[in-house]
This record gives C-alpha cells, structure tokens and sequence, in this order.
C-alpha cells in the first residue's frame, strides 16, 4: 500500500491495489524460500558425510569379510532410505509453508476490505447527512422567497408593512446563507478529519501485516529447524542401530 503522506489527497487506496500489493509481497516470501529449501537440498546432496565411510553396523562387520557385494547393496538401501526420508521432509515442509502463506493472504485481504467497507460507510453517512441539511435550508429558503412574493403582490396597499417584512426577509436570508456557510465548513472539516483518520488507520493495518509476516516468518524457521533436528536424529540412530 502507498505511504500515508501520499494518500491525503486521495483519502484512501483501492482495495485492489491494497491486495495485488500484498499478494506479491508474500508471493516474494514465498520464492525466497522455495530458493532456501533448494539450497538446502543441495548441501544435502554435496555434504561431506555423504563422502566418508559410513558406520558400520555390527552385523554387517561380520558380513563384509564373507561377502563385501552383500554389503554394498545393504549401505545403498540405507542411503536410499536416508534420501527418501529428506525428500519427504521437505515436501511436507514446502506444504505447510503454502498453507501458512495463503492463510496469511486470506486474513490480510479480508481485513483490508473490512476497512475499505468501513471507510465507505462513513464516508457516506456524512455526505448524506450533509445533502439531507443543505436541502432543508434550501426548502426553508424557497418557502421564504414564496413568501415574499405574496407580500410583494399586498405593496401597494401595505407598503409600510411589506417595507419591514422585506427587512425581516434580508435578515433571514443571510442567516440562511451563513448557515449553508457552516455546513459546508463543517463538512469540509470533517472530510480532512475522516481522511487523516483513514490514513492512520492503514498506517495501523500496515504494521499489524509487518508483524504478522514477521511472526510467520519465525513460525516457519522453527519448525524447520525442529524437523531437522528431528530427522538427522531418526537418521543417525537407524545407521548406528
């Protein structure tokens, strides 16, 4: 989303662009680490200890002096089983880091259109309370008008009288006229107040999304880290026992 200082001529964003900016913003996050999930494999696969002797196990130390072939096909099965272990790891990994993510899009997009819809009603509650006020000045200032031009038909006959209530009308119409003044002031000033509102509360909405990322993030790497540990000690402890 555009920075609050960009957006108080504008008063708020479109929902749409609020969500393609989000969507891309975790679709990065996403790419950054399928990119850490590859190199991992990759160090997986070039590690040293794949390279040195492996442990034997102490039936296989009796076997590998009768038949080393034997041997040799009992270590590739462990290796292969050892492989397909990390493999799966990381296929289940990579399922729960897409599923974490679109959750995290969900709950994003229907905050933002919970505001916008928000704002919208707001926005709309004052402008009608505006037209509904202007409009009954202005049925009051007709219905005066109608009025003096009744008294203007009785000139003649009541020219004295009409001379005070043409007074009495000028007072009127100026206070009308300064009435329209204050709610078009008013209106105008609650426009700017709603609009900083608005921009604070996307301000807000954008640190909270910070936050959530951030957590995420941490969730993400936990786990990963604890699934790692996890599988290097299943690993270890089926080649040494």
């Amino acid at each position: 989303m555009p920075p609050a200082r960009a957006q108080k001529k504008n008063n708020t964003g479109s929902p749409n662009q609020q969500k393609q900016q989000t969507k891309s913003k975790i679709e990065l996050d996403d790419h950054d680490d399928d990119d850490d999930i590859e190199s991992r494999e990759h160090s997986l696969d070039s590690s040293p200890a794949r390279d040195e002797t492996p442990i034997i196990p102490r039936q296989g130390k009796k076997r590998a002096a009768e038949d080393p072939g034997e041997f040799n096909t009992e270590m590739q099965k462990m290796l292969e089983c050892f492989g397909a272990d990390i493999t799966k790891t990381l296929v289940n990994k990579r399922k729960r880091l897409e599923q974490f993510t679109q959750n995290s899009l969900k709950a994003s997009n229907k905050k933002v259109e919970e505001i916008w819809k928000m704002q919208q009603l707001e926005r709309g509650k004052l402008h009608t309370e505006y037209c509904r006020q202007v409009n009954t000045v202005f049925n009051q200032w007709e219905a005066d008008l109608e009025k003096t031009k009744e008294q203007e038909e009785k000139l003649v006959t009541l020219f004295k009288q009409q001379q005070k209530l043409f007074q009495q009308a000028r007072v009127v119409q100026s206070q009308r006229l300064k009435t329209i003044r204050q709610l078009h002031e008013q209106y105008t000033k609650g426009m700017e107040d709603l609009g900083t509102c608005h921009n604070s509360q996307q301000s807000n909405v954008q640190s909270e999304l910070k936050k959530e990322m951030t957590l995420l993030q941490k969730k993400i790497l936990m786990d990963t880290q604890q699934q790692e540990m996890a599988n290097v000690r299943k690993s270890l402890q089926t080649m040494l026992f």
